[in-house]
């Protein structure tokens, strides 16, 4: 099962390596990970880390990064309430002849043309990873050029209940 864990981490040299040694030598699988300052907490790091294990595999994987010196707070957010997002940046062949219907496409999946030139478009589409996955399944009809994936970012949700 895939698990999506928070970290809030102290902004130091050798944070992240230490982290991904972690994972690595312990034989564990990074799907994707996200870094970057937490604008709340002046010098912590947020990172989302996306694995994969049982729950055996996971308890141990949160015991070790609570282990690591700049940890300040481990939090596996998969059953938990919470909001995620991924980028992707595409850029596809799009001959003048279809830019119409690239264009469509681009739209249902509320994206963005965001660069143009004579032979390509470059969109912006943010959402679930399905979302992310489905218009990337949608342009490759067209020639993709390039990919680029933020991989995961989330937040818990902190409400719970009505208002």
């Amino acid at each position: 099962m895939r698990h999506t864990i928070s970290l809030l981490v102290e902004n130091t040299l050798g944070c992240l390596s230490r982290i991904a040694g972690l994972f690595s030598s312990s034989g564990y699988n990074i799907d994707s990970i996200s870094v970057g300052d937490d604008a709340s907490e002046s010098g912590l790091t947020r990172m989302t880390i996306v694995t994969h294990g049982d729950d055996r595999v996971i308890e141990q994987i949160t015991k070790q990064l609570n282990k690591v010196v700049d940890v300040v707070k481990v939090a596996d957010l998969t059953n938990e309430s919470f909001v995620n997002r991924e980028l992707a940046l595409i850029k596809v062949s799009a001959p003048q002849n279809q830019r119409s219907e690239i264009i469509q496409v681009v739209d249902v999946f509320r994206g963005k043309i965001i660069d143009i030139s004579p032979k390509t478009l470059t969109i912006e589409a943010t959402g679930s990873e399905d979302k992310i996955n489905a218009i990337i399944s949608m342009l490759r009809q067209f020639g993709l050029r390039e990919v680029a994936r933020t991989g995961r970012v989330a937040l818990k949700r902190e409400f719970k209940g009505e208002t």
